[in-house]
């Protein structure tokens, strides 16, 4: 069943594991952010400024490395993109961007500052909205190698983690209902 996201004005499938984070700590008001309650993935909805220097196929990486920025990932060999690929607009029910374009890459990230860092495997989906300035990012954070000095470093043998086939249902799903969300 679809959620509704930012207040109505968007929703999607999410997970039936996930847990929304604005119950736990205060999220910015264009951010939603959920996470696995077992496991340390999370999936975060963000409406970030249209970046119109940036062309299409480029804009997913430019997002990327920005999120690489705020992991503090940004030294040689911290990140990679491991491809960018264009959606067809046929598997989205999201009609109202002029594209969509999803990035696959990993990144290494030490969880609250600490010295430790996990390896990180990130799916990221953008969603282009000109008409209304907006590029809309949907990021899977997916962790791969947790290291054992990590605050993350617990055993979670009965969770089922989510895969990359549930993000792909969050982004088919994912749908504009109010574009007054865009002021």
């Amino acid at each position: 069943m679809a959620r509704p996201l930012l207040g109505g004005a968007l929703s999607a499938v999410i997970p039936p594991s996930a847990q929304d984070i604005s119950e736990l700590r205060q999220i910015p008001d264009n951010q939603e952010v959920f996470a696995h309650a077992r496991t340390d993935q999370s999936i975060i909805i963000e409406l970030l400024e249209y970046q119109s220097q940036v062309q299409d196929a480029d804009a997913a990486r430019y997002h990327f490395e920005d999120v690489a920025a705020s992991n503090k990932a940004v030294e040689n060999g911290s990140w990679e993109v491991r491809g960018v690929e264009q959606v067809p607009q046929s598997e989205l029910t999201m009609q109202e961007c002029s594209s969509a374009w999803l990035l696959s890459g990993a990144q290494l990230v030490s969880k609250f500052n600490e010295e430790a860092k996990n390896t990180v495997n990130i799916h990221l989906c953008l969603f282009r909205l000109p008409q209304y300035t907006t590029d809309i990012l949907v990021t899977f954070n997916d962790p791969v190698c947790i290291n054992p000095l990590s605050s993350s470093a617990v055993e979670n043998v009965a969770a089922i983690p989510w895969t990359l086939q549930d993000f792909k249902g969050v982004l088919q799903s994912f749908c504009l209902l109010d574009p007054g969300v865009f002021g």
